[in-house]
């Protein structure tokens, strides 16, 4: 990501504000980091629950916590219908687990313990760090290149046009790639470490199952701030055919469910 940030840098009037650009990366990924929880419990809409009004999903935390002996984190409803779960945060002390109603009235217990276990370890393996700024930083070069081609590239006009049309095509397709491979690759190691620390892989394997066709009859609109959070979900939030599909931040559910089957021996899902 710094490589393409900086590349973009040097083509813009020559190179000379490319100490400009490296601040702004910077800057970009420390707010990227602090902020993590925050812009995507914003986006989602959702609010604090407690144990009372989410008793299950509180105990089922709370136990997954203890068993990993990690914090308990802070726990979000968000009030849509399409089923969902994400977890946030710059580490265990300052996480948060996020379910949608959809979510919460879609599965069982024993699939929503699933379900959150893959989340718990997002949060315990620093994905959520890992996700934000390769989110940040390609939201950061995709906003570069748009400003970029607006202004013409800055007044030096000995600057390569070729290179610089070329980065401004070239730059967010790069960025958008290094992020869907990161987050495919997070999510398979979630799926294996979530199943190991519940015992349980059939339970998120059904739950994976039941959360495609959840989200291909309720997908979320496209909307930037929700762009920009999607790659925490447990499920891609968003309709996807053709090459949507290729680039799409997780990997296939066949993929996921029958590595999770071929950990419980090769049986197949709950039902």
């Amino acid at each position: 990501m710094w490589v393409v940030l900086l590349g973009l840098g040097s083509v813009v009037a020559g190179g000379a504000y490319l100490w400009f650009f490296v601040l702004l990366s910077i800057g970009g990924t420390a707010y990227g980091y602090w902020n993590s929880d925050k812009l995507a419990i914003k986006a989602m809409h959702a609010r604090p629950v407690t144990e009372v009004e989410q008793p299950a999903m509180y105990r089922i935390v709370s136990e997954l916590s203890r068993e990993a002996r990690q914090p308990m984190p802070r726990l979000y409803v968000s009030p849509t219908a399409a089923p969902n779960a994400f977890a946030t945060g710059r580490n265990p002390a300052n996480s948060a687990v996020c379910c949608t109603e959809g979510i919460l009235g879609l599965l069982n217990e024993r699939e929503l313990r699933g379900v959150l276990g893959h989340e718990l370890m997002h949060v315990y393996n620093r994905d959520i760090l890992i996700g934000s700024v390769a989110a940040a930083f390609a939201g950061m070069i995709t906003a570069f290149a748009q400003m970029m081609l607006f202004f013409g590239g800055g007044s030096d006009r000995q600057a390569n046009p070729l290179a610089l049309l070329s980065m401004l095509i070239l730059a967010p397709f790069a960025a958008m790639l290094i992020r869907t491979a990161i987050s495919r690759t997070r999510e398979y190691d979630a799926d294996e470490d979530g199943a190991k620390l519940t015992g349980d892989p059939l339970a998120l394997a059904s739950a994976l199952r039941k959360l495609e066709a959840g989200v291909a009859a309720r997908p979320l609109q496209q909307d930037p701030k929700l762009e920009n959070v999607s790659h925490m979900m447990i499920a891609n939030p968003f309709a996807g055919a053709g090459l949507a599909k290729l680039f799409a931040s997780h990997p296939p559910m066949a993929d996921r469910i029958a590595r999770l089957e071929a950990m419980a021996g090769g049986r197949p899902g709950i039902s």
